[in-house]
């Protein structure tokens, strides 16, 4: 069913939470997993140190459970980003999680990432609250 599975990546709680969720995923359906970190355009080179140990974290830690990624490191609009990725790589799925805002509520803005990529996206979005 699902044979391309993309999580994006950022160092909020709720990514850690969905962690569990994207191995369960992987294992079940022996999906190719690409994890994807982005970084905003006028992000500092700590920044993006930052967001470069992330994605080597994560793929250790993928290692461990005997899971091989595929990574990409980013800059750009978050939700664009995750979206363009997602079709490029033609994704089956995006696991990511939110930050529990509400999927309806206005935020500052306009939407939150997760809604914007549930917009936009071209395949299946799972919100791991």
């Amino acid at each position: 069913m699902f044979k391309t599975v993309l999580f994006p990546l950022n160092r909020s709680q709720e990514t850690r939470q969905a962690v569990a969720i994207v191995i369960d995923l992987i294992q079940k359906y022996q999906a190719q997993l690409y994890i994807l970190s982005v970084a905003d355009p006028e992000a500092t080179d700590s920044d993006r140190a930052s967001s470069q140990e992330l994605i080597n974290e994560m793929d250790a830690y993928f290692a461990e459970v005997g899971i091989t990624i595929k990574s990409k490191m980013a800059e750009g609009k978050t939700a664009f980003v995750i979206c363009d990725f997602a079709d490029e790589i033609n994704a089956d799925l995006i696991v990511m999680g939110s930050r529990g805002m509400s999927l309806t509520e206005e935020h500052p803005d306009g939407s939150s990432v997760s809604q914007k990529v549930i917009n936009l996206s071209p395949c299946p979005v799972l919100v791991v609250p």
